[in-house]
């Protein structure tokens, strides 16, 4: 990086940070702290919203998706839009009628303490661990570009984004994420522009788009009925369903950017903004990906696009095999690049046997330049067994150091930083609210009617930093990180819903009953996972969330109800 990429990074992040620190400066009551102002307009709920779902993960890893397997991961979101329509209908309105502070209070008011705590402790358990995937995202960009260790980079990070939380609170993130979504947005579409431009000169975009399409890039929709199929668009549709009516309907990191609204239709105007915007804005990402491999035909691509470890191993004890077949992979690419100019050439003559001819000739080089790539990766496995060698994550990043002039680098460096302060912000204000909210704060009522300080809000925010530093340290051993944070979300999430669910439309249904039987919907879902993984994780969601529902009603009816318990009602 150049000293004007520096000085883009260092202003726009330090800026930005600035300014919620500033606009929130004497207003740091504990309701403010761990609420939010209630003064923001629906435009901020609905970049707020969006930017904390969109991490530096979505920027990093998404186009690394689209690279490795096309637009199917799309799909992931096609029930998002649904989703948010029955949080607007049903979540909202009950949250804003109790005035929560956090989701897990309304448990509270409808079951028990310890169906309230349970809820918490599901959230706080995959939140926490999820905040350090998003931690360990951006300290890959970061190790790659200045080539820092890894784990001393996380460390950094972590403790740059703890900061960064702590001295504001809720409304800081509020109020600095629509301004950090600006900076992603035109980082995203500098990124595309230069991409497009920097094709060879006899490549038009719908040439690239051809070739994507060739390479089965394209295929956004996938009707199998396979539950083995981890996108499809049933399980988009179903699980991904359940996946964000849970997320955004009972996960406090998204909760509580919208309580936070001048109104009830303030707060659902901005939900109808994601609900609108997210699927597009997702697609977008995946065809910047999908084009990445476009690009990659035509111009040299490293065989293992994590090229400070390669590097580092293709120096050391064994590397002259690396190297050997780094050289096989630069000539496997020259022949394949060959190949896919003479499809596009014959492509534009429009003759349709010789084209698909041509196409077939080009996916016959392209698999044997992937065969290499594949040895390649088995080659470092056993040079070192520790190494990931799954480097989709690093194909964005790889393109962007290399390829971008000076300035656009530094702008889309700080797009990855400021998508992980945002979220990261987000997430560890929910936790340290919960926490301070939802643990500490009925334990001191019990024998304390005065609320918890603004202090306790920030040593638990500050706490849940430290574990999610923890956990990132570890988050290597994962193959894809967007993948990574659904998969580990849809593991609990299906629950915590049916915890909701049941709270909402089975008012006969008391905590006696529902608390067992999120426990036994829990422990099914992690032996499935771990004990069989059948099935596409995304369903995991629906398995969980219709156990939960139906343990309670079947538990309801032979259980006892304990003595002097009231009968279940729902808050009006």
């Amino acid at each position: 990086m150049s000293t004007i990429d520096y000085l883009v990074l260092l202003a726009t992040t330090l800026g930005i940070a600035a300014y919620g620190i500033w606009r929130t400066r004497g207003r740091q009551t504990f309701e403010n702290y761990v609420r939010g102002d209630e003064r923001v307009s629906w435009t901020t709920i609905g970049l707020a919203v969006m930017a904390t779902q969109a991490s530096a993960i979505t920027f990093l890893s998404t186009p690394g998706q689209g690279f490795e397997s096309g637009m199917g991961f799309v799909q992931n979101y096609f029930g998002m839009p649904f989703a948010l329509i029955v949080v607007s209908a049903v979540f909202l309105p009950l949250y804003r009628r109790l005035r929560v502070m956090t989701a897990y209070e309304y448990l509270g008011h409808r079951f028990d303490q310890k169906t309230r705590l349970l809820g918490a402790g599901l959230f706080l358990l995959q939140r926490g661990f999820a905040s350090g995937i998003t931690i360990y995202a951006p300290a890959i960009v970061l190790s790659t570009v200045f080539e820092w260790n890894l784990d001393l980079t996380i460390l950094a990070t972590g403790a740059v984004a703890i900061l960064y939380t702590v001295s504001g609170g809720n409304t800081a993130v509020s109020l600095t994420q629509k301004h950090q979504m600006a900076v992603i947005f035109a980082g995203m579409a500098a990124a595309f522009v230069i991409l497009i431009h920097r094709l060879p000169a006899n490549v038009s975009f719908a040439d690239a788009l051809e070739v994507a399409g060739g390479f089965d890039k394209l295929n956004a929709v996938n009707v199998s009925l396979d539950l083995n199929e981890r996108y499809t668009l049933w399980s988009g549709l179903l699980g991904g369903f359940f996946l964000s009516l849970s997320y955004f309907g009972t996960d406090q990191s998204q909760v509580g950017r919208y309580l936070s609204g001048t109104s009830l239709r303030e707060s659902r105007l901005g939900l109808m903004f994601n609900a609108l915007l997210k699927i597009p804005m997702q697609a977008f990402i995946l065809l910047l990906g999908a084009l990445l491999f476009v690009f990659y035909q035509f111009l040299p691509a490293p065989v293992f696009f994590d090229r400070t470890t390669w590097q580092q191993h293709a120096a050391g004890p064994g590397g002259e095999r690396l190297r050997a077949l780094e050289e096989r992979y630069a000539e496997a690419t020259s022949t394949k690049r060959v190949a896919v100019e003479h499809w596009v050439t014959v492509s534009d003559q429009g003759d349709p046997a010789l084209t698909a001819a041509a196409r077939e000739a080009a996916r016959a080089a392209h698999a044997q330049s992937e065969a290499i790539r594949a040895e390649a990766k088995a080659t470092l496995r056993v040079l070192d067994p520790s190494v990931k060698t799954k480097d989709s994550d690093y194909v964005f990043i790889t393109f962007v150091l290399e390829q971008l002039p000076r300035g656009v680098i530094g702008l889309l460096i700080t797009v990855i930083f400021a998508a992980a302060l945002s979220s990261v912000a987000a997430e560890l204000s929910a936790l340290g609210s919960t926490t301070v909210v939802d643990l500490y704060g009925s334990l001191r009522r019990a024998r304390d009617s005065a609320p918890p300080s603004v202090l306790a809000s920030k040593l638990c925010t500050a706490f849940w930093g430290a574990v999610a530093i923890g956990f990132a340290l570890f988050a290597r051993v994962v193959e894809n990180l967007i993948e990574a944070v659904n998969i580990l979300g849809s593991l609990f999430y299906g629950v915590i819903l049916g915890l909701f669910l049941v709270a909402f439309f089975l008012h006969r249904v008391g905590g006696h009953a529902v608390f067992p039987a999120a426990l036994l919907a829990q422990a099914t879902v992690l032996a499935a996972f771990f004990g069989f993984d059948r099935v596409g994780y995304l369903w995991y969601n629906l398995i969980g969330c219709s156990l939960c529902v139906a343990l309670s009603l079947l538990l309801q009816t032979v259980l006892p109800r304990p003595a002097g318990a009231a009968a279940p009602t729902s808050p009006s």
